[in-house]
């Protein structure tokens, strides 16, 4: 018996009965027999009825390939009709003979007849009356008396539920699930256990781990004189299951019961290799196993459950990591709205950033600071950012943009800070000015209000929503060990600041694969430094600003390489356009012409002339290094001059040195040299040789088909995919997000390209950059530093493409170290 052939409930009932556990007598139908019976081709009614004893009760339960692919209700008692009740009453007493009979009644007008269920309400009393009452409701809605013969009855249930899995919304509802449009439906026909009459007879469900952390703890309750899991639905009354100061429990009035249900539960655990729930029913005191089912389980417990089991060897650690989804990693980084909790939505957008986190609403970055200063968490609003909102994302609990994709400027730097960040909220709209925001529903928040950020879902809510804390406990952290021992591709994080390099060392990256310079330039009083350089009128003025930038910059690469501990660190030197540092409305303008102490004209001229109309095509990246040579000397100065201070300490780094938005080899060349100069100069200077490693940045199209020349001059290629894939389609990621939702609605894209890497298009560039690169440098280092690092289709591709390494944002660090390793073991054992 398959799974694929009769459904996970059957395969694990053979398995039960293969245990030698008292199941009831059962018969499994397959996918086709209950096909056919969709149709009208029913199976031979009396073959399967001959499976039981004369005049039985029967159940029929769904049993679908996957348990969460739902089906069905079950149908309990089948059989019931008056003859079977009047002897029922002689032999366990009129009311809880009437009582099945009338849950019988409701079952089958419900779910077989369809029938209103106002009418089948069950009453308080098992009375003689209500069961007539039930018998007259059911001719009078059909025009027939309630059927008596069992083999009819079940041929109905059959025909029912079969039908009721083919239908339009069922069909919709296991789609959404994840389940394939022709998955089938298995149903399962058991004898019942009663679980009402004699004495001690009752049901219950029992479970061996807590189904939300994952540590071994039995959960469940068990209810005298009930059927199916009336126990969890109705727990008035109920026993709990072990010694508990709440009330009675079975361990202590049925200690052989309790027993025997320990006992089966490590034989399911060590046989199954899983941790299984069991349904049970005792009749008269006799233990009958009616069912066990995957124990339905948190991201939390699914990673502790995972590794105990491995711990205990009852699976290997291979089926251990392979067992846990990455994203249940994810989760657990950051604190996540509490499932239970109730969610009052304001708007949907694109979830960038993972998490949840609650504050009150700011708009804007120095509001956000001021907040911070006061210790009142808070959330920024802006229809989009800029570097320049960096300071306030620092100081924010999460943040929501009206604009931009899973790839804008908000979704980047909100990843790396393990902030989030909900983007695309295009139905908000904004006042700046009275500051508050307006939901589609037409309801106003101010400024002050409080509101919730789910970055995990892409939602922000109304009001302080109840969150559960992150856990990075020890299963997580073995789990991740032992994935380091199976992947083979290198796993580097995205880190900016020591903050962020701190996190990445703490998620045990193996290095920066990106370290993006400018970011540095928006802390404390640089801002106002790096605005005087750009209102310098000549080099030497360049220089003389530059040369107060030096030690800052010093400083911060000098605690970038102590943290990361002799780990590669790979620095790109400055990219944005200059307009990004100064201000974009009159009133900054004037402030800014007050700082610097130049008429307002002047100024106003200046940031015009600094304006583009396409700035992240325009003079940004290697062209601005190579207009304005002395920044780039002055980064470069800064690593060299930490390095030497870092070998004067007794320690060793190799600083990789990248150059963003190469597309010609003479780029390079000049860039290079000059390089090559200042780290001569800082030897001669300091008396410490050192080396470094010189690389590109590949996130133009050319540089990826002159990947071979560029080689020649690099020891490392790092292929940007945030900005190849931008100028690959022609697309802007700040803007793609408006109708990006449409075009792949309508099939245009399979994927949003800024989510999921295009293989076809993007992919074609990155293995043709790479080939050509290998043949202009046998040697040269290959990896991947956009967004796309961390997902697991690019790092499959990374990995078919000889790679080196991916390099993703610090938070994406633990998901990527358990991809590749699930990656390397599928394909070492052929999955």
């Amino acid at each position: 018996m398959s799974p694929a052939v009769h459904g996970g409930r059957a395969k694990c009932l053979q398995r039960l009965v293969r245990l030698a556990m008292p199941v009831p007598t059962t018969v499994a139908l397959s996918f086709d027999a209950v096909r056919d019976i969709a149709r009208g081709k029913m199976p031979d009614m009396a073959e399967i009825m001959g499976h039981f004893e004369s005049a039985p009760l029967l159940s029929v339960r769904p049993s679908s390939q996957d348990p969460d692919w739902g089906g069905p209700s079950a149908i309990l008692n089948i059989g019931m009709n008056e003859e079977r009740h009047r002897r029922m009453a002689q032999t366990m007493g009129e009311g809880p003979a009437t009582a099945i009979y009338l849950r019988f009644i409701q079952s089958y007008a419900i779910y077989v007849a369809r029938l209103d269920p106002e009418a089948f309400d069950l009453p308080d009393e098992p009375t003689a009356a209500a069961l007539k009452a039930f018998l007259e409701a059911y001719e009078y809605e059909t025009d027939e008396l309630f059927p008596q013969d069992p083999s009819v009855q079940l041929t109905e249930v059959l025909r029912s539920m079969a039908r009721a899995w083919d239908g339009t919304t069922a069909r919709l509802l296991r789609q959404a699930k994840g389940a394939p449009a022709d998955a089938g439906l298995g149903l399962v026909v058991q004898a019942m256990a009663l679980g009402v009459g004699g004495k001690n007879s009752g049901s219950g469900v029992i479970q061996f781990v807590d189904d939300q952390t994952g540590e071994q703890r039995i959960k469940g309750r068990y209810l005298a004189q009930s059927q199916g899991r009336e126990a969890l639905s109705t727990p008035l009354g109920a026993l709990y299951l072990v010694k508990d100061g709440r009330g009675p429990s079975v361990e202590e009035s049925l200690p052989e019961v309790f027993e025997q249900l320990v006992e089966y539960g490590q034989l399911l655990r060590r046989r199954l290799r899983e941790e299984m729930q069991i349904e049970f029913t005792l009749e008269s005191g006799v233990l009958k196993v009616l069912d066990g089912v995957r124990v339905q389980r948190s991201n939390r417990a699914a990673v502790r459950i995972a590794v105990a089991l491995a711990e205990d060897q009852i699976i290997p650690r291979e089926e251990a990591i392979l067992r846990v989804e990455p994203n249940a990693i994810s989760e657990l980084l950051h604190r996540q709205v509490d499932p239970s909790a109730e969610r009052d939505v304001i708007v949907r957008g694109i979830a960038a950033s993972p998490g949840a986190a609650s504050g009150r609403l700011v708009f804007t970055a120095n509001d956000a600071q001021a907040s911070a200063a006061r210790s009142e968490p808070c959330v920024l609003v802006r229809r989009e950012t800029s570097p320049e909102d960096i300071r306030g994302m620092h100081a924010a609990k999460a943040v929501v943009t009206l604009r931009g994709g899973i790839t804008s400027h908000a979704a980047v730097i909100g990843r790396g800070l393990g902030l989030p960040c909900v983007v695309g909220a295009s139905e908000l709209k904004i006042d700046r000015k009275r500051k508050l925001i307006v939901a589609p529903d037409g309801r106003v928040f101010k400024e002050g209000d409080l509101v919730t950020v789910d970055g995990t879902t892409g939602t922000l809510l109304a009001g302080e929503t109840a969150l559960i804390e992150a856990s990075l406990d020890g299963a997580f952290q073995t789990l991740l060990t032992w994935a380091d021992e199976f992947r083979d591709i290198g796993v580097r994080a995205n880190a900016d600041t020591p903050k962020d390099a701190q996190t990445a060392s703490n998620f045990m990256a193996e290095g920066i694969g990106l370290c993006r310079t400018e970011h540095m330039f928006f802390e404390g009083d640089r801002l106002g430094v790096m605005r005087e350089m750009i209102f310098a009128d000549s080099s030497e003025d360049r220089r003389a600003v530059l040369d107060r930038l030096l030690p800052m910059q010093r400083a911060d690469f000098k605690d970038l390489f102590e943290i990361m501990a002799g780990k590669p660190v790979c620095i790109r030197l400055f990219d944005p356009p200059l307009h990004e540092f100064l201000p974009a409305d009159k009133t900054g303008i004037r402030e800014l012409a007050d700082q610097l102490a130049l008429p307002l004209a002047d100024v106003t001229m200046r940031v015009d002339a600094l304006s583009e109309h396409n700035p992240m095509l325009g003079m940004r990246g290697v062209r601005l290094g190579l207009t304005y040579p002395e920044i780039y000397e002055m980064q470069a100065r800064a690593i060299f001059e930490a390095t030497v201070e870092i070998h004067k300490n007794g320690a060793t780094v190799v600083p990789e040195i990248m150059i963003p938005l190469v597309s010609a080899m003479r780029e390079v060349e000049l860039v290079k040299s000059r390089i090559d100069a200042t780290a001569n100069a800082v030897k001669a200077e300091s008396g410490t040789d050192f080396d470094y490693r010189f690389g590109v940045m590949v996130e133009t199209p050319r540089a990826a088909l002159r990947a071979q020349d560029i080689a020649k001059y690099s020891a490392f290629l790092s292929f940007g995919t945030n900005d190849l894939t931008q100028m690959t389609y022609g697309l802007s990621r700040d803007d793609a997000g408006r109708f990006m939702s449409s075009y792949v609605h309508a099939g245009v894209y399979e994927e949003d390209p800024f989510h999921t890497l295009d293989q076809d298009g993007v992919g074609e560039l990155l293995s043709m950059g790479a080939e050509r690169g290998r043949k202009g440098n046998k040697d040269v280092v290959l990896s991947i530093c956009g967004e796309h690092g961390g997902s697991r289709l690019a790092i499959e591709f990374c990995r078919h493409q000889g790679f080196d390494y991916v390099s993703c944002s610090p938070f994406r660090v633990p998901v990527a170290r358990l991809t590749s390793a699930q990656l390397a073991i599928a394909e070492k054992l052929g999955l």
